[in-house]
């Protein structure tokens, strides 16, 4: 198993999530961040003053999937999350050595 650890822009939420239900992937975690990159910040005036945002709002999506579903997750998320645009994202894989359900007590693949 592997798990997948997307940043998006926040607007492309609904279009990666509704893709990847489309290729069979049933759950995931999503959180709000923020951060920087190559994107870095931008300036905004508040109340007559100027000010520096240094962090961007972004979006963090993590899911877990099976080793065969891997490569199509990948080709979804990039298809939906890409604006063509810097600071479109990044997606990070990791091995995922061991899931339990809680609730029945299902360990490895059964899980997802």
């Amino acid at each position: 198993m592997k798990l997948i650890t997307t940043i998006i822009k926040p607007f492309k939420l609904d279009d990666v999530r509704e893709a990847l239900s489309e290729i069979g992937i049933q759950g995931a975690t999503v959180t709000e961040v923020r951060g920087f990159g190559r994107q870095k910040g931008h300036t905004e005036m508040y109340r007559g003053a100027e000010y520096s945002v240094d962090f961007l709002p972004k979006i963090k999506i993590e899911v877990a999937v099976k080793d065969d579903l891997l490569e199509a997750a990948i080709e979804t998320i990039t298809g939906n999350a890409k604006t063509g645009h810097i600071g479109d994202g990044k997606i990070f894989v990791s091995e995922v050595l061991q899931s339990v359900r809680i609730r029945t007590g299902e360990s490895g693949e059964a899980t997802l």
